[in-house]
């Protein structure tokens, strides 16, 4: 029955991407119940080999495999073959599998692939319904379009370095490659929009995806705070430079932080914190006089919590209605009681990972398999049951 199906089965996808964009995109669409084939060179993934740590298991043939943490971040779902480039039929049977194929991925350098016939122009012309997702640093055109792009180097071109960190500290990178994971979730919509598109007109079409595209566009109000207002934003450490409170204050044993977003949360800030009368001084009133007038207000907070045990606090806050909460280290986040009961921790195959945080009312979620063994599948698809995206009448 397909209502026990995940929502993209039967949907056909080569991988011809490595690092992590590329997988990440992947990655989610296996989850979603797509068929990912992931084309890999006779020595893998690069990520294969970004470790330790390292996980072991069963190879198939009375060995083991030692595959890099990093490269199942990011590989989940999928099958491995391997193909040389250099060998004819190798790279025959890939421009078999591309010519099956709903939705191709690939993040070579602009024209990479031309000169083996599996750039998007070659591809659609053998295969017109096929969505090609092309990831790249810069685009495919633009006078950077021939450069490559890391995201280390991308979240300090785009601007979101400059902006984290302590105003008096040097510029911070994101703590996980921020802008690699956000253009594979747009990608992910990049591609399902093509696919909606061509189940109208039955042509598919190239996505093309940039990482300096995906990091400008992700810097939000900042951006618009420079675009409307004229004024260079800065690095502010945790404060918000729109919202007042919004930031981490000390408590007598550590550290929370307090969000209000609005005027009522923060006279409850207040009454909790035993700060009669600050709610209704014309200084404080509006969260834009709040915003003016943070160098006295945020001193007064921090005097008022941190002489208070962090967790009394949080939990007088989050009774007054105020948005509240400690800062986890990521083993505290994985075991907190709410991952726990939404499932986000999953171990398929034994190997622990994390699911695509999507829940569907009907469809499942294909997590059952972990990341592939190098080359151990075979270069072909399943059998036909279903067509995803198919033209409608």
């Amino acid at each position: 029955m397909s209502e026990n199906r995940p929502p993209l089965h039967g949907l056909k996808v080569v991988e011809l991407a490595r690092i992590l964009a590329g997988p990440w995109i992947g990655q989610t669409l296996a989850d979603l119940g797509a068929e990912v084939i992931k084309v890999e060179a006779p020595g893998g993934d690069d990520t294969r080999g970004w470790g330790p740590p390292f996980l072991e298991r069963p190879d198939g043939h009375g060995g083991t495999e030692t595959v890099a943490a990093y490269f199942h971040a990011a590989n989940r779902g999928k099958t491995s073959v391997v193909c040389d480039f250099a060998r004819p039929d190798d790279l025959a049977q890939v421009k078999a599998l591309v010519a099956q194929a709903d939705v191709v991925i690939e993040n070579f350098k602009v024209g990479g692939l031309v000169k083996f016939g599996l750039d998007y122009d070659s591809v659609a012309a053998v295969n017109p319904r096929v969505v090609y997702a092309s990831v790249t640093g810069f685009g495919q055109d633009g006078p950077r379009a021939a450069q490559a792009g890391y995201d280390f180097m991308i979240q300090g071109l785009c601007g979101i370095m400059d902006l984290t960190g302590e105003p008096d500290g040097e510029p911070q990178k994101v703590g996980v490659a921020w802008i690699d994971i956000l253009t594979g979730l747009y990608g992910i919509i990049g591609i399902q929009a093509a696919l909606a598109e061509r189940a109208r007109s039955g042509r598919g079409q190239r996505v093309d995806l940039s990482l300096l595209d995906t990091g400008v566009a992700v810097l939000a109000n900042q951006a618009m705070n420079h675009l409307a207002g004229g004024r260079m934003p800065r690095r502010m450490g945790n404060a918000h430079p729109n919202i007042v409170p919004y930031q981490v204050f000390p408590a007598a044993d550590g550290h929370l932080i307090i969000a209000c977003g609005n005027d009522r949360q923060f006279a409850a800030l207040c009454r909790v914190l035993g700060l009669d009368g600050i709610a209704a001084d014309p200084a404080y009133a509006s969260n834009a006089d709040r915003v003016r007038h943070r160098e006295a207000l945020c001193p007064l907070i921090a005097g008022r919590t941190g002489v208070r045990a962090r967790s009394e606090l949080i939990a007088a806050l989050d009774a007054a209605g105020v948005p509240a909460g400690p800062i986890n280290t990521v083993g505290e986040a994985l075991d907190d009681p709410q991952i726990a009961a939404r499932g986000l921790v999953i171990r398929p195959e034994g190997l622990p990972g994390l699911r695509t945080p999507l829940v569907f009312s009907r469809s499942p979620l294909a997590l059952d398999r972990a990341g592939p063994l190098l080359g151990g599948g075979a270069m072909r698809f399943a059998a036909d049951d279903e067509d995803v995206g198919s033209p409608t009448a």
